[in-house]
């Protein structure tokens, strides 16, 4: 096996750690559950082997709405080894929001949870999905039962090109519904490489896994980053702190959202003594404000990792293993990963330090395009290759990446992102309100919290409770407002645009303690 095939077929990692350390583990649990790599590659083979008898073949999207699980990893894993397109979906989302998934990337398969499959099996059928299993938190369901089936083949391996596609990501845009991101073998392979020689992973780690699964930072940058370097996953069910805290002794690496860092530092027994064995901890997916960056540094003496990623593009830049880690910098681009800064109004190359303009993304890294919408692609990615991401950014003359806003108007809340068109359309439906603007406010825990600023119909009768309530029922529960605050009217300039600077101005100060 080649240095080419680690950058270009995921799957390899595990087998030839599976044949050079068979006996080391790669994923253990809080309650004592352990699988070794010779394991993982054994199992993976029987859960492609299900999904194989459940019609899947290679090329074939495999959605699945599951809880967070050694056996949720296993699925994932079981797509790689034979081939078929993994399609994560959040397991907040709703079951309309479920709806829209299954029509829109028309999967051989959807795996639901066994509490949901009433709900979903009928609508995965009307969205013609040819088969529907079941896959609980606790490993149990249809599907596990046909991977433990000994009629099952654990001998099923694709060996696809780079280009073949690994994972569909669905992400919005300010305006319409969902797209999905269309990632290849090549960008996941090559990512992970890229990641496990800037962070210096080594066989030698153990990641502590307290990320959801459906999110390319918790997918791809920790399981896929550890597969690559033939390390450990401690897996979590969910972000607890006081668990983290206590099992920190047993690990080497921590990733994280800022969400993680706030509520450690919550924790009087984080110090420089519980955080000795760490080497790294990483932060990522939503703005890590300075003061926890310096109190956190202040407290254990490990300077946090910022880096900077996103759903089509994977990890673009790091701050530096060994060097300065700036606080509100993002760090300087990963091994073979170009950036670029454009005048937002000329388009002319901005190559001065300090000077802000749109960034864009050329690499390995980058996606094919956005499933079944060739016009998206077209406009999102160039011909020659560049992708732009709508974040606005200015290196510094060390060349260290700051991002300082986001041109496609999107928010991020505890690492999840908010599109704030999607719940404007929800807000302005409802009975008695006039129109809406939703903003992104700074929040110590959270990065930023989705707040709505409503103008009710003359005479309406409406009120932040109620408006809420009837979001809970329609929308994912990260993307319901923590605060909607009803105004009589929104600010707007001459071209009649609603100018949310000066509402995230007014109301900066709305979630301070």
């Amino acid at each position: 096996m080649t240095t080419e095939d680690f950058r270009s077929d995921p799957y390899a990692w595990i087998e030839a750690t599976a044949r050079q350390a068979p006996e080391r583990a790669f994923l253990a649990t809080l309650s004592g559950r352990r699988w070794s790599y010779a394991d993982v590659h054994r199992l993976s083979g029987s859960w492609a082997s299900a999904l194989q008898r459940l019609g899947v073949s290679a090329g074939d999207r495999v959605a699945a709405q599951s809880d967070k699980s050694p056996e949720a990893v296993l699925l994932y894993l079981a797509c790689l080894r034979m081939g078929a397109v993994y399609v994560p979906i959040n397991p907040a989302n709703t079951a309309s929001e479920v709806s829209y998934f299954l029509q829109d990337c028309a999967p051989r398969v959807a795996i639901v949870r066994p509490a949901d499959a009433a709900t979903l099996g009928p609508i995965a059928a009307a969205a013609d999905v040819s088969q529907t299993a079941t896959l609980g938190a606790d490993g149990s369901g249809t599907l596990a039962d046909l991977a433990n089936n000994p009629a099952s083949d654990p001998g099923v391996r694709a060996h696809l090109d780079p280009g073949a596609l690994a994972a569909i990501f669905y992400t919005s845009g300010t305006t319409g519904r969902a797209k999905g991101a269309m990632l290849t073998r090549g960008n996941l392979a090559s990512n992970a490489c890229a990641l496990a020689t800037t962070w210096k992973f080594s066989v030698n780690d153990v990641l502590l896994h307290a990320l959801p699964l459906f999110h390319v930072h918790g997918l791809f940058a920790a399981v896929n980053t550890v597969l690559a370097s033939g390390a450990t996953l401690l897996l979590l069910d969910a972000f607890d702190a006081s668990l983290v805290l206590r099992h920190l002794p047993e690990i080497t690496v921590l990733m994280g959202v800022p969400t993680f860092y706030t509520r450690l530092l919550q924790l009087p027994g984080l110090d420089r003594h519980s955080t000795a064995h760490v080497r790294l901890f990483v932060s990522g997916s939503a703005p890590l404000l300075a003061q926890v960056h310096r109190e956190f540094e202040e407290r254990t003496g490990h300077v946090i990792l910022e880096r900077y990623g996103m759903t089509e593009t994977l990890m673009n830049t790091s701050n530096p293993y060994e060097g300065a880690r700036l606080p509100g910098f993002v760090g300087t681009p990963l091994p073979g990963v170009e950036i670029r800064l454009l005048d937002a109004q000329t388009g002319a190359l901005i190559d001065q330090p300090d000077q802000t303009g749109a960034i864009e993304i050329r690499g390995p890294n980058v996606c094919a395009g956005y499933w079944r919408d060739r016009q998206k692609t077209i406009s999102e990615i160039r011909p020659d290759g560049w992708f732009k991401s709508g974040d606005l950014g200015r290196f510094n003359r060390e060349g260290y990446l700051q991002i300082v806003g986001r041109a496609k108007d999107m928010l991020i809340t505890g690492g999840y992102n908010v599109y704030p068109k999607e719940l404007e359309q929800e807000i302005d439906s409802l009975a008695g309100v006039l129109e809406s603007a939703v903003i992104g406010l700074p929040h110590r825990d959270l990065g930023e919290a989705v707040t709505a600023i409503v103008v009710a119909n003359p005479d309406a009768m409406i009120s932040e409770a109620s408006i809420i309530a009837a979001l809970q029922v329609r929308l994912a529960r990260y993307k319901v407002p923590r605060r909607v605050l009803v105004v009589p009217e929104l600010p707007r300039n001459t071209m009649g645009k609603v100018q949310k600077n000066l509402l995230r101005e007014r109301h900066a100060a709305l979630y301070e303690t």
